[in-house]
């Protein structure tokens, strides 16, 4: 069996397209999708700005293969994303990803004297 590593992933987009109905209802929404409400999750989360509504972001937990690497974890939540957008009826274009391998991420911790 391989090792599995634990991703966090940003997936970044650009509002296109968008219906009035799908615009309507996103400024109804913006308060629950502020970016107090940012969390990593396997379902995603999904945060933008009301005022411009233009872009925004969705944040995922992805657990895949260590010899997948990063791209194969990007790859995954691109693909989450476009499902869920396209299922909620928005339009949107240019998804990107910033993707870090909790597995492998240094933690710099401060000497005890330093505290």
């Amino acid at each position: 069996m391989s090792e599995q590593h634990t991703y966090r992933v940003i997936v970044r987009g650009t509002w296109d397209g968008l219906t009035d109905e799908a615009r309507e209802r996103l400024l109804a929404e913006a308060a629950d999708h502020a970016m107090a409400s940012m969390r990593f999750t396997e379902e995603g989360s999904l945060s933008y700005e009301p005022a411009p509504l233009k872009h925004f972001s969705m944040r995922y937990v992805v657990v895949s293969d260590a010899a997948d690497g990063e791209e194969m974890a990007a790859a995954i939540a691109e693909d989450r994303a476009e499902t869920t957008l396209r299922g909620l009826g928005y339009g949107f274009r240019g998804l990107r990803s910033t993707v870090t391998d909790l597995d492998t991420m240094k933690v710099n911790r401060k000497p005890a004297s330093r505290r």
